[in-house]
């Protein structure tokens, strides 16, 4: 896909997700955020970086752990996020966050201003994912580090049969590289591309949880990657891809829902 088309879908795309992402995502990814903001090891008064911020799931922890003297800018290519973001640290009260709209790849950000950049879950949907990584070397301060979480392996994550049930029946593939970070040391390497030093990753296991049919296809369509695609579908092409859906899922199926596995990768490096 060109990369200009990719940033417009993903713009977009979770324009459209912004509504459902907290509801249906905010529970699944948590383990993954987690470890990262784990692995970054965030000290009080840092200033940080958080890049693909969405609604601020990891943007509000860390200024937790930042404290009132520390400083986070989130962005993200979404103006729905941004949005919501800015609407939520007005009713949380948080005064040490900014929430900007700006592309991953071209932060208009001066060089060498930030203790720590984070991007969970983000990288996947880079037309570039190294060149996103050099921006967010870039504006590190010289001893800063970056830490950064991604899906795993695609034979590893149970849901990942939305991709193909939705690239069906669009004119073309919505994530082309979605898994490619995930396999073997992808990360690392990437990392390492960018200029990081000292590199190092974790893969852990985990259940995707669903309550519901409902609960499952909102989390798939509405609230994630191809939500732009979906939105544009007939009800009927719809339903068709929800049974697709749950069909690719049914083998998790449990008395009480789903329990779909999952796995993510997590890396911090450090700029020397």
């Amino acid at each position: 896909m060109d990369a200009a088309l990719q940033r417009r879908v993903q713009r977009y795309g979770w324009d459209k997700a912004v509504e459902h992402y907290e509801n249906f995502w905010q529970r699944q990814l948590k383990p993954a955020q987690n470890l990262m903001l784990q692995l970054a090891a965030l000290r009080a008064g840092e200033k940080l970086i958080d890049i693909a911020c969405g609604t601020g799931l990891v943007t509000f922890p860390a200024a937790e752990m930042l404290g009132t003297d520390g400083f986070i800018l989130a962005t993200d290519i979404s103006d729905g996020m941004i949005k919501k973001g800015r609407e939520l640290a007005e009713e949380k009260n948080y005064r040490n966050i900014q929430f900007e709209r700006m592309d991953a790849e071209q932060l208009t950000v001066a060089d060498a201003q930030f203790d720590v950049a984070l991007c969970a879950l983000g990288l996947m949907y880079f037309p570039d994912p190294v060149k996103g990584l050099k921006e967010m070397h870039r504006v590190l301060k010289p001893g800063g580090r970056a830490a950064a979480a991604v899906w795993g392996q695609r034979d590893n994550c149970g849901w990942s049969a939305v991709f193909e049930i939705v690239d069906k029946r669009v004119s073309s593939e919505v994530c082309p590289m979605f898994f490619n970070l995930g396999n073997r040391d992808m990360l690392k390497r990437s990392f390492e591309a960018a200029g990081f030093s000292n590199v190092v990753f974790e893969r852990i296991s985990t259940h995707l949880i669903y309550q519901s049919d409902e609960e499952a296809c909102g989390a798939a369509f509405a609230g994630g990657p191809v939500a732009l695609a979906y939105h544009k579908f007939s009800q009927q092409t719809k339903n068709e891809a929800d049974i697709e859906y749950l069909d690719s899922i049914k083998q998790f199926n449990q008395q009480n829902g789903y329990a779909v596995p999952g796995e993510f990768v997590v890396a911090v490096g450090y700029k020397l």
